[in-house]
């Protein structure tokens, strides 16, 4: 009996051990194809001003505590993403709220009393109404001793329309900043009346509803969501070791926190020629995922990443890091 206790001990032992083998062999880097080229660099918000993280939450008006400028750009306009595809950026992103008129104004908060002279949200204004406001009226470096970009802003907050008409061969990463169904409707409605070429180039990410209603109308556009994200990751991560691709990985985006991301079966090289073969495109985020804004933003931050990384990489400031590339 003893001796057939140690055989099976044995054979235990073993194919744990062959287990072991198989899933380091089926998921290290190493051994994987090698992959060439550049990361795909993403501008969060264009080119804008910077801001401390220290204490946010969601009701910090973030225009009131940035950085000392830099460069004269305010995020979310015209002229900050030509900024940024001059400095390198391969994609820009940028938010949308809906308008009184049924339009898109390119803007990131959800009321205007922070950034802008007007009070109350995009939905009580028509665009042309909101391009009369000064949305570099609430920026200040010193607790509002002084405000360098007041009275520079006025006619800056393009619309989407403007948006695409201006850029129609770049890429963009548009964020439905609310949780409205409508507006997800509304924005493939506008998407769907681009030429196929120009739909290639985008993609839209927010909240689960209006993605859920944008994807019901465009299946074959590139979305993401927190839904989309964990259909996906959840069963990769269960499962991801054995090889298999969960199908709600196809055709998709994951913004990973870069903290996160060495815990994904695979991670990097792997992991991302699986997501390559999925068409999903994947990007490092900075941080340990409490903020998905937060991005590499320095040379020392990219240095983090692993060797030769070449996924995608979201930063805030672009002008940094876009040189390290050329």
């Amino acid at each position: 009996m003893n001796r057939l206790k140690r055989i099976w001990k044995s054979k235990i032992v073993i194919v744990l051990a062959l287990l072991i083998v198989f899933i380091y062999l089926n998921n290290s880097s190493l051994l994987a194809k090698q992959r060439g080229g550049d990361p795909l660099l993403l501008a969060h918000r264009g080119l804008g001003q910077t801001f401390t993280m220290e204490g946010i939450t969601n009701d910090t008006c973030t225009a009131e505590r940035i950085y000392e400028p830099e460069h004269p750009y305010l995020e979310n306009t015209i002229s900050s993403m030509e900024a940024a595809f001059q400095a390198g950026a391969d994609v820009v992103e940028f938010d949308v709220h809906i308008t009184k008129d049924d339009q898109f104004a390119v803007f990131h908060d959800w009321t205007l009393d922070c950034r802008t002279n007007g009070i109350g949200t995009t939905r009580d204004y028509t665009i042309a109404e909101l391009k009369k406001l000064d949305i570099g009226y609430g920026y200040t470096a010193d607790q509002g001793r002084t405000f360098p970009f007041r009275g520079k802003g006025i006619n800056l907050m393009p619309s989407l329309t403007e948006v695409l008409a201006h850029f129609p061969d770049k890429a963009f990463l548009i964020d439905i900043k609310s949780s409205d169904p409508y507006e997800g409707q509304l924005l493939a409605q506008y998407l769907s009346a681009l030429p196929a070429q120009q739909q290639s180039l985008l993609a839209a990410y927010g909240g689960d509803e209006p993605i859920a209603a944008l994807k019901e109308r465009m299946p074959d556009f590139r979305v993401m969501s927190k839904a989309t994200m964990k259909s996906c990751l959840v069963p990769y991560l269960a499962i991801g070791w054995t090889g298999y691709m969960p199908s709600a990985c196809n055709d998709t985006e994951l913004h990973i926190p870069e903290k996160v991301a060495p815990w994904l079966w695979g991670w990097p090289n792997r992991f991302l020629n699986r997501m390559d073969n999925r068409d999903t495109r994947v990007i490092v985020v900075g941080g340990d995922g409490r903020d998905f804004s937060s991005g590499l933003d320095t040379p020392e931050d990219v240095d983090r990443l692993p060797a030769n990384y070449s996924g995608g990489i979201w930063t805030n400031r672009i002008d940094r890091i876009g040189g390290l590339y050329e």
